[in-house]
């Protein structure tokens, strides 16, 4: 799980040509604390992000709800919602976006909305490996749009599987783009691929939460089998259970070597390259190369538990070879014992 979750993090995004801010170098691996921001435009912005209550904020959530999407399906559906939701929907590769609003077409908006850059729709983008980003909706919107989802989930997560996570947003043309403790800075409502860029990253991080949170689950429940093996020399499992729990574990490297290519750079970087310094620096604030580096090394601890069941199987499957072959052999005596015996009596009654 990131860090930044429960520490203030302020990291810049880069603007159209500009470079990145000397402040907040792009491999900075340490948090930049409030006290650690030298004095001036950049410590003021974080502390006034800091004092902001949230609630008066625009919300930005993702949830991980599925194994997958149906997104051709989800396409034709968000398509027949033009008239009644306001949706335009549009496919970026793995990515489909669209606007939606409950209430459509919406109403004159306000002066004081207008210059906050409120007055667009909601808007919302679907991820093919099973998450959504929203940008703009209440938390009772965003469940009313996930029960709608449903029939187009594949191998649909149980209610306590599913992942979350929660940012919070607004407008402001004077301050440079940025996340700090989990509140984006944007300038403009207008450009949906900016938000884009930053929900692919987001997307990536709620997937990895759940397999972060599966593999140590998996650890946890497995973990008992090396000490016992310790304490007593052997695995008190029966055949089936160890075979069980091999397919477990093997099904565990599956999902990892999947997340891995959902991890990887999305394709629209390569055909908009003016965006991915923005995707490196939010991949960045949320953690994502150092927590797939951890997860690496815990795959290899599920590896390494996965061989030690493999051998023992194999131990102890040889070991049952043996004493049947030790069995017949004493059968094989026996018999000939008999034999022997019976043999010589009837020849001493001759």
């Amino acid at each position: 799980m990131r860090t930044t979750k429960i520490s203030q993090k302020l990291k810049l995004f880069p603007e159209d040509n500009d470079n990145w801010d000397q402040d907040e170098p792009e491999q900075a691996e340490v948090y930049n604390q409030i006290a650690k921001i030298p004095h001036g435009i950049a410590r003021e912005e974080a502390e006034m992000l800091n004092k902001m209550d949230r609630s008066e904020l625009s919300r930005m959530t993702a949830y991980c709800t599925a194994s997958a999407y149906r997104m051709d399906e989800l396409m034709k559906y968000l398509q027949s919602k033009k008239r009644t939701n306001g949706t335009s929907p549009k496919r970026f590769d793995e990515c489909l976006y669209t606007p939606y609003a409950f209430t459509f077409p919406v109403s004159p908006p306000h002066e004081r909305e207008v210059e906050r850059g409120q007055t667009r729709l909601p808007e919302m983008f679907l991820f093919d490996y099973g998450v959504i980003v929203f940008w703009g909706m209440s938390y009772k919107e965003e469940q009313r749009i996930l029960k709608s989802l449903e029939p187009f989930e594949e191998e649909k997560l149980e209610l306590d599987d599913v992942e979350t996570e929660e940012f919070h947003y607004y407008y402001n043309e004077h301050y440079q783009p940025r996340i700090y403790n989990d509140i984006i800075t944007l300038r403009h409502p207008s450009n949906y691929l900016v938000k884009l860029t930053i929900a692919h990253a987001i997307a990536q991080s709620v997937k990895m939460t759940l397999f972060e949170r599966l593999i140590d689950d998996t650890i946890n429940e497995t973990k008992y089998i090396p000490q016992v093996m310790a304490e007593s020399g052997n695995i008190h499992m029966s055949r089936t259970a160890i075979t069980k729990k091999i397919g477990q574990l093997f099904i565990m490297r599956i999902n990892v070597n999947l997340v891995s290519n959902i991890l990887d750079t999305p394709e629209i970087f390569w055909s908009e390259p003016t965006l991915e310094p923005l995707y490196s620096a939010i991949r960045g604030y949320l953690e994502i190369s150092q927590r797939v580096e951890l997860l690496n090394q815990r795959v290899e601890v599920i590896s390494d538990l996965l061989e030690m069941l493999k051998d023992h199987l194999n131990s102890s499957h040889g070991e049952q070879l043996e004493w049947i072959v030790i069995w017949l052999i004493g059968m094989e005596i026996v018999v000939a014992v008999i034999t022997t015996c019976l043999d010589a009596f009837s020849l001493s009654h001759k």
